[in-house]
């Protein structure tokens, strides 16, 4: 054979075997692996209200017994606070809070800890309210993780990588924010039903935020009103409006002096125990009564109603049927 015979026959070989190699690296299936939930929540230092977290949790495990759930706070500065914690670890664990809580990790570790451990499925549950900062930041890293590309699609970190919506929903429209929203309602039967019983107002402090719309609380609002008619409900925020100023305007037109003051957070943490029930002449109790009104606070988060909580359980069902995977 010629020299030139021999370099297109060489070149011919090569370019085949590329081929063959594209297509085997097309057509590749990554082994089904195991499975697991990390439950992502903005975190409290609060001791008592670590109840409405592990409540989550705990209602997660129920449901799906076999498969692994892990634990992580979305706040910086909470993570921070446990950390120091540590130091004195068993006067914490001593106290009942649970060894995850109090070495919680960020949501990098928490993949990197579920990689070592063989984890290649993994779902991503915030148990936050509305994705607003938390829950957009939470999911810039989740994208970013699951965005990572390797030589070889075997050694990619994980198979599969999804996250699952806050409790009131997300925009898109894959899932109507409007049914999340009335979902989410329905499991407030009980806190309008306490509201009737003291002939009171109910009224909700949730957190809000300066930097994204809160018009997601005035349409929850809207639909207690309609859902709950005998039992006027306000919603305000903390940060952003309606403030406790917008909502002492509305209350002129109330027919009771009664309210019953509860936080719309998934925890009854700082703001809660502070902002709104604290004993300080700028918490929202003592606002209120220097108004004139009658004030019971109800120191407990959403995360210890046990419907609400399951809300996160069909979240992650959801999430998991759109990537194909089995939960057990």
């Amino acid at each position: 054979m010629c020299f030139k015979s021999r370099t297109v026959a060489t070149s011919i070989l090569v370019i085949v075997f590329l081929l063959s190699s594209m297509a085997t690296a097309s057509n590749y299936v990554p082994p089904k692996g195991k499975t697991a939930i990390i439950i992502a929540s903005f975190g409290t230092t609060v001791p008592s209200a670590i109840q409405s977290i592990t409540n989550i949790v705990d209602r997660v495990k129920k449901t799906y017994p076999t498969t692994e759930v892990r634990v992580t706070f979305t706040s910086n500065i909470i993570r921070s606070v446990w950390k120091k914690r540590q130091a004195e670890a068993q006067k914490w664990l001593g106290q009942g809070i649970p060894k995850e809580i109090l070495y919680v990790k960020n949501i990098i570790s928490t993949f990197g800890d579920l990689r070592e451990d063989g984890y290649r499925n993994i779902i991503v549950q915030p148990t936050h309210m509305f994705f607003m900062e938390q829950s957009q930041d939470l999911a810039s890293y989740v994208k970013a993780i699951d965005s990572i590309e390797t030589v070889k699609a075997k050694w990619k970190p994980f198979d599969n990588i999804v996250i699952g919506r806050p409790a009131l929903g997300m925009p898109g429209d894959v899932y109507s924010y409007h049914e999340d929203i009335e979902a989410a309602v329905k499991t407030l039967a009980g806190d309008v039903e306490m509201a009737a019983k003291e002939n009171s107002l109910l009224i909700y402090m949730g957190h809000g935020n300066e930097h994204w719309s809160t018009g997601i609380y005035a349409e929850t609002e809207k639909k207690m009103r309609q859902m709950y008619p005998d039992v006027p409900t306000y919603i305000g925020v903390v940060e952003g409006a309606p403030s406790i100023d917008d909502l002492l305007v509305r209350l002129t037109h109330a027919k009771t002096e009664n309210i019953v003051l509860r936080p719309f957070m998934i925890v009854a943490g700082d703001h809660a125990t502070n902002d709104m029930a604290g004993e300080e002449e700028d918490s929202w109790k003592s606002i209120l009564v220097k108004n004139g009104y009658k004030v019971q606070t109800v120191l407990e988060g959403l995360g210890s109603n046990d419907q609400f909580a399951d809300l996160f359980v069909k979240h992650i069902a959801d999430a998991a049927k759109e990537k194909g995977i089995t939960l057990q």
